[in-house]
């Protein structure tokens, strides 16, 4: 039988063979990835966030800060499409409150009134972007009405609007905050394995260090050398460097490990051999074969990240009022009133960390069981 005749014999099933045709690694790492459908889940659910938050000011009715004095722990208004009547409207409606317990702060609606939701109105002026000038809003009302789907704070502000404001603090902080750490692990982690020495000693027994304080102490004290009355944008930047400055220590010692093994490689030597610099080497060769490890340590920290921003604004040394973070806006629910009485308060900052730090675990699993060599060669996913 010839070759190509080999090649299109029937297998034992009786069907035709034909040969595959070469795939790249990241359709291996795609196909691999996209089984685990609550990895994709995770990623949808983080992708719309993202987008929430890099809209937050188009998407949200109002501004963080905007107060509204007659709404005190306003509750969550409810959507409607059939008014008390029964008649289906296409649009989607709210009743007008009026407060009825100043005491208790209980409001009623006027199921007489009928408040029709509008899109694209306009209200406060914003930058999109910080570059785009613009005063429209997805969603509202005509004023002077306002909407509380997520009910309003202490303050009269509407929760929904500082959600979402929260959201480009909360979230934000972990990208910037991995980039940091990452790149100092990274960095210093590869120095460490692939020189060795007085090198080596001088870079793990400073991690070792850095290591050997409690987190959230060397947090909190970290925190404290900063001036109190900083604007809020400054503080955002200070607890970025304070979480990167704790989170690259053990990120080194792991990529170390790791270069101790590659540089031993065949490749390594070849490129040592003919004559590439030593950073190069670690550039090129040494540091892109720890990138499946990377990727997979970077969607499981950055919840680190986030819970440490919200434990810094939960304990009063984060990101101050007026502007919004999901820390602070759980700070402001505490108390045993608040608790009972107006729990949606402490409900929807406490829901978004949830829904994001479970996303971003249920992202790495996927990503860890994708890049695993083991598992792209067996075709199986576990």
């Amino acid at each position: 039988m010839t070759e190509a005749g080999a090649a299109l014999a029937p297998d034992a099933e009786g069907e035709a063979q034909a040969p595959r045709a070469p795939q790249s690694p990241w359709m291996i790492f795609w196909r691999q990835f996209r089984r685990s459908q609550i990895a994709v889940l995770g990623g949808a659910v983080l992708l719309v966030l993202y987008t929430l938050a890099l809209l937050a000011p188009f998407v949200a009715p109002y501004p963080e800060d905007q107060m509204d004095r007659e709404r005190f722990f306003h509750a969550p208004q409810a959507m409607r499409w059939v008014d008390a009547e029964g008649r289906f409207h296409l649009l989607p409606f709210v009743h007008p409150t009026r407060l009825v317990d100043a005491e208790e702060f209980r409001y009623q609606e006027d199921r007489s009134g009928i408040l029709p939701l509008r899109f694209f109105v306009r209200g406060a002026r914003y930058r999109l972007f910080g570059l785009i000038p613009s005063d429209r809003h997805l969603f509202g009302l005509d004023p002077p009405h306002r909407l509380n789907l997520l009910g309003a704070d202490p303050n009269g502000r509407d929760v929904l609007s500082r959600l979402l404001f929260g959201g480009q603090v909360s979230l934000t902080v972990g990208l910037v905050g991995i980039a940091i750490s990452f790149s100092l692990g990274l960095l210093l982690g590869g120095i460490s394995g692939y020189f060795g020495g007085w090198v080596d000693t001088l870079i793990m027994r400073s991690t070792e260090l850095l290591l050997s304080i409690p987190g959230l102490y060397l947090l909190i004290a970290l925190r404290g050398i900063f001036p109190m009355d900083l604007p809020s944008q400054q503080v955002y930047l200070a607890i970025v460097v304070v979480l990167a400055l704790i989170g690259w220590a053990g990120l080194a010692r792991i990529i170390r490990g790791m270069v101790l093994s590659i540089r031993q490689q065949e490749y390594v030597a070849a490129a040592e051999a003919l004559g590439m610099g030593r950073l190069r080497v670690i550039a090129r060769h040494i540091l892109p074969n720890t990138l499946s490890f990377v990727i997979v340590a970077a969607t499981i920290s950055i919840p680190a990240y986030i819970l440490g921003e919200v434990v810094l604004s939960f304990l009063g040394l984060g990101v101050q009022d007026p502007a919004a973070s999901w820390g602070n806006m759980l700070n402001q629910a505490r108390g045993v009133r608040i608790l009972t009485s107006f729990p949606w308060l402490l409900f929807a900052p406490g829901a978004a960390i949830f829904v994001t730090v479970m996303a971003f675990n249920f992202l790495g699993d996927g990503l860890r069981d994708a890049l695993d060599p083991r598992k792209v060669l067996g075709g199986k996913t576990g």
